[in-house]
């Protein structure tokens, strides 16, 4: 059985050498369009918040397990700092006449901004809710990793049949739409954690399939549309730009999510009777770490109704 498995997981990796090949090669038949100054990377400012992130991340993941020690509040502290010290640098290098890294004025826009918070609150529940059903299923339950992710498929499932359907549903009923699947998805999530806080150790895992569906149908009907909304609101010559701030912006919802994530699992579980059964622990530091991502989904429902009408 154990063969079989991992024949299987080779097989599900090696799929992406052929679709690889296949998006490098179409690529070359889309016309490429290049800007007409060539500005030169600006070094200083991927140096300044390289080193910034990395001293921001490094204490949120290693600092639970270590017992919070004073070289991760100094990490934090001198994360800021670096913050600070690229701020002033990107608008230094504006001033003159350079091409920064992130323009500032850029993030002054204040609906590109708040769609900025929405795609790192979204990013956040994302990674964080992939790790802690796994963590629930694989480790508290004690269920095979091939039968756990056959359990989880339908939320990929849900995505991608919001991602399919979303589109044409924005284009019929407005943009107000990627506020109706935030609802969807705050609600499933609320109903989730609802599911397996009342069912605690005796929790049935394919039960919880139906609701897995509705919150993938949830995170693919806000997802996709949020990041093309976002990016519709700054000008074409600025597409570029926003759009890496908006991809570093998801890798760092992500990273905080699991950050997170990981400090709430770890103190929900430090402090469990461990006379209680292994899977009542993990089911509730599941949803005790879900709670988190209930509220900032609920925030996501009421920014979007914000930022939408300013859009239409």
């Amino acid at each position: 059985m154990v063969t079989f498995l991992v024949w299987v997981g080779v097989v599900f990796f090696l799929i992406n050498l052929p679709i690889g090949l296949f998006a490098i090669f179409s690529a070359r038949l889309i016309p490429e369009s290049r800007s007409e100054e060539q500005p030169s990377l600006d070094w200083a400012g991927v140096l300044l918040v390289c080193i910034a992130l990395s001293l921001l991340l490094l204490p949120l993941i290693k600092g639970p397990e270590a017992g919070w020690p004073s070289w991760t509040l100094l990490s934090l502290a001198a994360a800021a700092m670096m913050l600070i010290l690229f701020y002033r640098q990107q608008e230094k290098s504006r001033l003159s006449g350079k091409l920064p890294l992130v323009d500032m004025q850029l993030l002054s826009q204040k609906r590109f901004a708040l769609g900025t918070v929405l795609v790192l609150l979204v990013y956040f529940t994302s990674s964080s809710f992939f790790l802690s059903f796994a963590l629930m299923m694989q480790t508290g339950f004690g269920i095979d990793p091939f039968i756990a992710g056959s359990i989880f498929a339908p939320c990929s499932i849900g995505f991608v049949f919001a991602s399919l359907v979303t589109p044409k549903l924005i284009v019929r009923c407005g943009e107000r739409m990627i506020g109706v699947g935030a609802l969807i998805y705050a609600v499933s999530i609320g109903v989730l954690i609802l599911q397996v806080y009342e069912a605690g150790a005796d929790l049935i895992p394919t039960h919880l399939i139906p609701v897995l569906f509705i919150v993938g149908f949830g995170q693919g009907a806000i997802m996709t549309p949020l990041l093309n909304l976002v990016l519709g609101f700054v000008k074409e010559k600025q597409a570029g730009m926003a759009s890496g701030v908006v991809s570093t912006v998801q890798q760092l919802g992500a990273a905080f999510g699991v950050a997170v994530i990981g400090i709430l699992f770890s103190t929900a579980l430090s402090t469990s009777n461990e006379s209680i059964e292994l899977a009542n622990q993990y089911s509730s530091a599941f949803v005790i770490g879900m709670l988190y991502n209930f509220v900032a989904a609920v925030i996501v429902c009421f920014l979007l109704m914000k930022l939408v009408p300013a859009k239409q």
